[in-house]
């Protein structure tokens, strides 16, 4: 297996090995560096990221970036901060509406040799019940509510959220303690990995302890 980081993003950005099941050419996006320490985790891009080639350009980034307390030019300037959904390709549009799930081919093809190549990894977050799925296996708890309670089992490389999406304002609403609890220990870990010096090496017992 590679770790060479270019070498596995080049073969990512190549791969078109769902070429037959989407309904659209491939377009993988994916945005990692080699200092990249704080990786999110989503489920797939949309149809707006698919357009754009820019993970999280829309709405839903809008209130991730606001959890995280950074703002929309340090979410893409600073190269500590890294995106790779479970699934790199917009999976398409269900018919009554939303996006297909993402496929699980894509994370068993390519997640091991990415999440090999970036040693520097203090904090994965896993956006949505999907991605959660894949990275805790079964260590996932029965649902996505019930799964981001136990957010202080999977701390401190692992940290569950909600997908930041339009249609879990109603959870939200519902789940007060989620920006009461999670949300404040999210912006103290992002502050932390953040004002670490970028050309300093991770600090001591941290490297790799984020990888899913």
């Amino acid at each position: 297996m590679t770790t060479d980081l270019e070498e596995v993003l080049g073969d990512i950005r190549a791969c078109r090995a769902c070429a037959s099941a989407l309904p659209h050419t491939p377009r993988p996006v994916v945005r990692v560096f080699p200092e990249t320490r704080l990786l999110i985790c989503g489920q797939a891009p949309g149809r707006r990221v698919h357009e754009s080639g820019l993970p999280f350009t829309d709405p839903s980034g809008d209130r991730l970036r606001a959890w995280m307390g950074v703002d929309y030019e340090t979410f893409y300037a600073d190269r500590r901060i890294g995106v790779a959904a479970q699934a790199f390709c917009y999976p398409g549009t269900a018919p009554q509406g939303g996006d297909y799930p993402p496929p699980p081919r894509c994370a068993e093809l390519w997640r091991p040799q990415l999440m090999a190549a970036l040693p520097e990894m203090e904090l994965t977050l896993l956006v949505g019940g999907y991605a959660q799925a894949w990275a805790l296996g079964e260590r996932v708890k029965r649902n996505m509510t019930e799964t981001v309670r136990a957010w202080r089992d999977y701390a401190p490389g692992l940290l569950v959220l909600p997908h930041p999406s339009w249609r879990n304002t109603a959870w939200l609403r519902k789940n007060p303690w989620f920006e009461v609890e999670v949300v404040p220990y999210l912006r103290e870990r992002v502050r932390a990995i953040l004002d670490y010096p970028q050309e300093n090496g991770p600090r001591s017992g941290t490297a790799g302890s984020g990888q899913a």
